[in-house]
């Protein structure tokens, strides 16, 4: 009698299936009569949206959140939110805790890939570390926006604004339950709504690795070398960011013009936070002038830092390839930064997904173009929100044919999972011939 054939997934195929297990759960509850606000169901494919848009902590939406939504709803949002921000196996990890249940050296191995992390050893208490911080910065940031929102909204709607906003600022989602679609457009000039909410929006995407290592070694000497390229990269792109929105729509009375100077300078400082694939705005996106769109567009793409809520390329991939370009310049064969060599492994590793990225950014805005009525510009960006898993918009989504509907929700999957963990789950790795035969070099001139 033959044995049963067992099938072994690689990591990063459990990853995928994982996340879609995920979605498809969410897409049922949200398809639930309950979890409208009007008791009729909004429908399996706008369901499918949301569902993916929440996991994947983007804050794409088909149906206003606050308004659409009941509050059944909004809770399977919120949830989905949370179970994204933190990661499949990191959820998962979390309840194999709680039951008492040993962790396998398969299940540490998806572990290790979910987080990017380049050793095996202390992934289990890696993950423990994760869920401690999450829970410690959102219930700070849920306590900040309190000192607004109770006095404004009441104890108990004040209390659940304060939780489902700081759960999704620090999850990088922009899911919001304001209504009506404007985010945090009444809160421009607001100090304390706007520094919370960047604030849980930056320590979100700056990776949990980074968050334990700056708190262990307050000193920027001691930090490891990624802990130094994100830092250095996220506040570079931060403040050049916000020079930037701030030169260029400063006249512009949709956007900062009509605002007095500390609007002008928290709306400049907010929109170049948000495009950190964080999706909240203070801002009119389809105000903006089309050098600040093809500004954000470049921001969603480069996006968060590696083991973090956020999406993009991320950081520190775009910090590599700048690193490299400057050593061909220079002249040098290695790629050096902060007295240390960074091999060609990772900077062929950046280059990958920098290519895929792009690939599926032209791919499917050149697709969107001709199924929707917009502009490309507004294209470009409603893809790279998508691909970078951040949530701005020009134009409401749910005007979107169901076709473009569907290409948005595998954006949004590829963008959360990773453009290259994708690529790898559904390719052959033919591992047991890697690197055993050389071919004679040749030479092809580029540039």
């Amino acid at each position: 009698m033959m044995g049963k054939r067992t099938i072994r997934l690689l990591p990063a195929q459990i990853l995928v299936l994982g996340f879609a297990s995920i979605i498809i759960i969410g897409a049922l509850l949200l398809t639930l009569p309950i979890a409208s606000s009007t008791g009729k169901s909004i429908g399996f494919l706008n369901a499918l949206f949301e569902a993916t848009s929440a996991v994947c902590v983007t804050g794409l939406v088909v149906v206003d959140t606050g308004t659409d939504l009941s509050l059944f709803g909004q809770i399977v949002i919120i949830t989905l939110i949370q179970m994204g921000g933190l990661g499949f196996m990191t959820m998962a990890t979390m309840v194999f805790l709680l039951l008492g249940k040993r962790i396998t050296l398969r299940e540490r191995l998806v572990i290790q890939e979910a987080l990017n992390e380049f050793k095996l050893q202390g992934v289990v208490r890696l993950t423990k570390s994760i869920i401690g911080i999450t829970f410690l910065i959102e219930g700070i940031g849920a306590s900040i926006l309190a000192l607004r929102f109770v006095p404004m909204y009441g104890w108990a709607k004040g209390l659940y604004f304060s939780i489902f906003h700081a759960i999704s600022a620090f999850c990088n989602a922009g899911f919001d339950v304001m209504g009506e679609y404007r985010s945090f457009m009444d809160f421009t000039d607001d100090f304390i709504v706007n520094f919370a909410i960047m604030g849980l929006i930056i320590c979100g995407g700056l990776g949990f690795s980074v968050l334990l290592d700056i708190y262990r070694n307050r000193h920027f000497r001691k930090w490891s070398l990624h802990t130094k390229l994100v830092v250095c990269i996220t506040a570079g792109l931060i403040v050049l960011g916000a020079l930037f929105f701030f030169v260029v729509e400063f006249n512009n009375p949709a956007t900062l013009g009509s605002q007095n100077w500390r609007g002008k300078i928290l709306g400049a400082l907010f929109q170049s936070v948000t495009p950190r694939t964080a999706g909240f705005n203070t801002i009119d996106q389809a105000a903006l002038t089309n050098a600040s769109k093809f500004m954000t567009i470049i921001l969603m793409f480069i996006g968060a830092s590696p083991a973090g809520t956020g999406g993009g390329i991320k950081t520190t991939t775009a910090g590599v390839l700048l690193l490299a370009v400057l050593s061909v310049i220079k002249g040098r064969h290695d790629v050096e930064v902060f007295g240390r060599r960074i091999s060609y492994a990772i900077v062929n590793r950046a280059l990958a997904i920098t290519v895929i990225s792009f690939a599926l950014l032209i791919s499917v805005s050149m697709v969107l173009s001709i199924l929707e009525p917009y502009p490309l510009v507004d294209v470009l960006f409603e893809t790279a929100s998508a691909l970078g898993t951040v949530g701005l918009a020009t134009f409401n989504n749910g005007d979107l044919k169901d076709l473009s509907k569907i290409l948005i929700i595998i954006t949004m999957f590829a963008g959360r999972v990773g453009p290259l963990t994708l690529t790898l789950a559904f390719a052959k790795r033919l591992s047991n011939n890697k690197d055993t035969l050389k071919y004679p070099e040749g030479k092809v001139m580029v540039g």
